[in-house]
């Protein structure tokens, strides 16, 4: 991979490398395999937080900590996954209780006729976000993978 493109080569490779291990951390929880969590958001490892944090990490080595990349990839990586745990995290309690609420009223609907209630045919998606332990975890992930692509460039 050339050095302009090294930086991008890291992030997506953690985001891909993040996907892969969902697979692998919702079998530990269920005891199934499934391949869905590669395609989904949330779960643990946090993509996002890997990706980012492996561009932070590669930058801030690649170009020194006072540079202005390393500050654009900090801040931005820091937008990302407080957007991953706090504003998406929420959006998809909502939808949970949007989604219950919808239940509730169809229940309900079905003892008093003059209640109509037309039911939605597809829920609203309730994993968007992160909790803050698949944040962090996103972030360590994304920071080893920052360092070893880093070092892995110095050796060729």
């Amino acid at each position: 991979m050339n050095e302009m493109n090294r930086g991008i080569g890291v992030a997506l490779s953690a985001i891909t490398f993040a996907q892969s291990l969902k697979i692998l951390t919702h079998k530990a929880q269920t005891g199934k395999w499934d391949w869905r969590p590669l395609f989904q958001t949330g779960g643990m490892p946090s993509s996002h937080s890997a990706g980012v944090s492996a561009l932070a990490t590669y930058t801030a080595l690649k170009t020194g900590k006072q540079s202005i990349e390393t500050a654009l990839a900090v801040v931005f990586g820091v937008i990302v996954m407080y957007d991953a745990q706090g504003i998406r995290r929420h959006t998809g309690e909502i939808a949970q209780l949007v989604n219950d609420l919808d239940e509730d009223i169809e229940l309900l609907s079905g003892h008093y006729p003059d209640l109509f209630h037309a039911r939605r045919d597809v829920e609203l998606n309730e994993l968007l976000g992160h909790q803050p332990a698949e944040v962090g975890g996103g972030a360590v992930l994304g920071i080893a993978l920052g360092l070893i692509s880093y070092y892995t460039r110095m050796k060729r």
